[in-house]
């Protein structure tokens, strides 16, 4: 059942002491419970339980969880997680070491830059102060020696958010810790030049969370939601399991990925026809799978369209840090762009947008922390998000610290800041410079075509497929790109995703994967000769 149907069934739930729940209570306690069925001996019971039907079964459970989809974690992750088993389980006596024909899986088909087999490292700076955090006793009680260790900016930093937050392991406020939350405001207002209200601030499990609840709560079932083509899976699974409609908008691969906004106009127009409200328009900027990122005559755009047609915009914008060219594409937030433009647009256009640690320079993925910040959103819709947000108590707290130091990090002149530069530089420049050369390889390549990346951590080749390859998919029951993309872990370990998760146009085929791998030459010589391979095996 989709959140947003259960609010009024939980409701009472959330009051402590109800009468309905007292008088429940009551009545339960004053009845014996009478042993009319006693426990039967443990043959007879065996027999039984064996026989009995299971309370959950794909036909018993919630229907729309059936729907989910989620390509980034299916069938090529699981795979390639009993590839990595095999090739990591101690051998038992006499068996016989596996025949695979590679030593490591490489796990390319997500955005995880700290797992391990990569080489991004954590910053220094965010795990002083979050290792002081969470063992406080170490300054207070051991200053001295922890001096030697800390430069003094993380330990000052430390003794003010514990001052702030207590312990680590304490419950929050819903929304998150305020003082945090004052700050992501202000980086807000330095990144945009128009200020931010701690209060429209939620702090998130990630991202995700954060997208996963605002569409539970803006869309009831059959509401149309405008998703980029491609995309990434977390909407169409989340659209899914509310029972919305995904309405999609093709980008312009040909032209770096590129929205139209005629393609727009005519996806509204064709949910239109349907009889489908459209209630949202998702955009994410910089682009997941493509990289691209948009310019401020398109996000104006974007804006002035939800205006006209009275839809909530969702900005995803989560790899606002990770972009390849500052001064030829820069980042441009939908809050900057709306606050410019005439008042009656920039205070009517609802917006919600989103960020994360888990990308970036930071790449906090397992930490997971996050925000949304509300824009336009009614007092009465604000209630609710904060109801709901209540229902979750709150967002973990190590999350919650680590957007703490994603939006205040260390500043020039303080002890911490030249490592941390380094750091955070080393990180954009390894991501830049294996973009670029992955881009350059695939496009050389028969039967491949490449977008280059303005920002974010993927590549999109397109594949021109063999028609042989095309009917020997078939015969499997797959996709051209899952086969594509099987077949290329099975001969390389490298596992990718196929573009089929996450959209396409009809009669293309494409392949996400990560610029994250360490040791890129070796990593882009492997998909090259297995390309090559599998171009001869169906030409």
């Amino acid at each position: 059942m989709p959140l947003y149907t259960s609010i009024s069934r939980t409701r009472h739930l959330v009051s402590p002491f109800h009468s309905s729940c007292r008088s429940a209570i009551r009545s339960f306690s004053a009845t014996p419970l009478a042993m009319t069925n006693p426990p039967a001996a443990s043959s007879s019971s065996s027999s039984s339980s064996s026989s009995r039907k299971p309370v959950l079964t794909r036909d018993t459970i919630n229907p729309a969880v059936l729907e989910v989809e989620y390509a980034v974690r299916g069938e090529l992750a699981l795979k390639a997680d009993k590839y990595h088993q095999l090739l990591t389980s101690p051998l038992a006596p006499g068996q016989a070491a596996n025949d695979l024909p590679f030593d490591k899986v490489v796990t390319a088909n997500i955005g995880n830059p700290q797992q391990k087999g990569l080489d991004q490292v954590p910053i220094t700076f965010w795990r002083q102060v979050i290792s002081l955090l969470e063992y406080p006793d170490l300054f207070k009680n051991h200053l001295d020696i922890i001096r030697q260790i800390y430069p003094e900016d993380a330990i000052e930093r430390a003794k003010e958010m514990h001052e702030e937050i207590g312990s680590t392991g304490a419950y929050t406020h819903s929304k998150g810790i305020l003082g945090i939350r004052k700050r992501v405001a202000k980086f807000i207002e330095e990144r945009d030049g128009y200020p931010a209200d701690p209060e429209s601030i939620y702090l998130t499990a990630g991202a995700s969370a954060g997208v996963s609840s605002i569409l539970n709560i803006a869309l009831q079932k059959g509401d149309g939601c405008l998703i980029p083509i491609p995309q990434y899976p977390l909407y169409t699974a989340t659209l899914a399991f509310v029972s919305a409609v995904p309405l999609p908008y093709y980008l312009q691969e040909i032209e770096g990925w590129s929205m139209s906004h005629k393609v727009l106009i005519e996806s509204i127009k064709q949910a239109k026809k349907a009889g489908t409200p459209v209630k949202a328009l998702v955009i994410i900027n910089p682009g997941n799978p493509t990289g691209a990122c948009l310019s401020e005559e398109a996000i104006r755009e974007v804006v002035q369209l939800c205006y006209d047609e009275r839809i909530l915009l969702l900005a995803d914008e989560v790899y606002q840090s990770n972009i390849f060219d500052h001064e030829g594409k820069p980042f441009i937030s939908f809050k900057k762009v709306l606050r410019s433009m005439p008042e009656e647009v920039a205070n009517s256009v609802e917006l919600v947008s989103f960020h994360s640690i888990s990308k970036g320079m930071s790449g906090e993925c397992g930490r997971r922390g996050g925000y949304f910040e509300c824009v336009n959103i009614s007092d009465e819709v604000m209630e609710q998000i904060y109801k709901m947000a209540s229902v979750n108590l709150c967002p973990p707290v190590s999350g919650q610290i680590g957007v703490d130091l994603l939006v205040h990090p260390p500043k020039p002149g303080q002890p911490s800041y030249p490592l941390y530069e380094q750091e955070t530089s080393l990180t954009l420049n390894n991501l830049r410079e294996r973009s670029q050369y992955m881009f350059e390889k695939f496009n050389s390549l028969p039967g491949m075509t490449c977008q280059p990346a303005d920002g974010a951590m993927y590549l999109f080749p397109q594949i021109d497929m063999p028609p042989k390859a095309v009917e020997a998919a078939k015969k499997q029951g797959k996709e051209p790109d899952v086969m594509y993309a099987l077949e290329l872990l099975d001969a390389t370990g490298i596992c990718a995703v196929a573009g089929s998760g996450f959209g396409q146009e009809d009669g293309t085929y494409h392949l996400r994967v990560t610029a994250l791998c360490p040791g890129v030459e070796d990593y882009v010589s492997k998909i090259e000769k297995f390309h090559h391979d599998f171009i001869a095996k169906y030409t």
